[in-house]
């Protein structure tokens, strides 16, 4: 389990967290310095094994958390909020880090406000308001409910008002060489690229810019 708020001593050094973690679970010191070490190297925080844990940064002591957790070899990690605070870069490295765990067979459950973030990493969801849960599934099913996602394209020239109103149906968001459509699951994009092409605005990329997994809770809190 690691908890949102940091429960270790702040005057002991990182690797010595860590290795006297393993052992209340019976882990002897030879074997647990080793595992401890490639844990805290694993996240980012090799050049802090002797380092004490309050000369730590936000983000690193969060690391720490999630080491100390790892070290007796669980089959389930629990982590609450474990990117809050964090900034970008190191966020980005928790997530390739976590999903390589989970890919070894570590089950994680994880509770988080970013919704993005529980859309690239979880297999399985629950959206809990007020308590309850409003909504579970696979990530798929969940999504396949949403109503409607947006779609940035980029066009090889400004669309004209004429075409605009041409693509009103699809309530468009007009950019630089771009244009943000609203697709609904009746309307489907691949209906809209062709009403697009059909304009005569060529299509140089496209992309799915909703926030899905927020603007579902955001349908179901209407």
């Amino acid at each position: 389990m690691v908890p949102q708020e940091f429960n270790f001593s702040i005057f002991e050094k990182c690797i010595d967290i860590v290795v006297n973690q393993a052992g209340y679970y019976g882990i002897p010191y030879e074997e647990a310095y080793p595992k401890a070490k490639q844990y805290l190297e694993s996240l980012g925080l090799a050049e802090k094994l002797n380092t004490p844990a309050r000369m730590l940064s936000g983000g690193m002591k969060r690391r720490l958390m999630i080491a100390r957790a790892l070290v007796h070899d669980p089959k389930i990690l629990i982590l609450d909020e474990p990117t809050a605070g964090v900034d970008i870069e190191l966020r980005r490295g928790m997530w390739d880090f976590l999903t390589d765990l989970s890919k070894k067979g570590v089950t994680i459950i994880l509770t988080t406000h970013y919704l993005e973030e529980a859309e690239a990493l979880c297999n399985k969801v629950a959206i809990i308001r007020s308590g309850e849960i409003v909504e579970s599934g696979t990530m798929r099913d969940v999504l396949s409910n949403l109503s409607t996602e947006n779609y940035t394209l980029d066009l090889s020239k400004n669309p004209s008002e004429a075409e605009l109103s041409a693509l009103k149906a699809y309530e468009p968001i007009v950019g630089d060489h771009a244009i943000t459509l609203s697709v609904t699951k009746e309307q489907k994009i691949s209906e809209a690229i062709s009403r697009v092409e059909s304009l005569g605005l060529g299509i140089t990329s496209l992309r799915n810019t909703s926030n899905r997994l927020e603007a579902y809770f955001l349908e179901l809190t209407k």
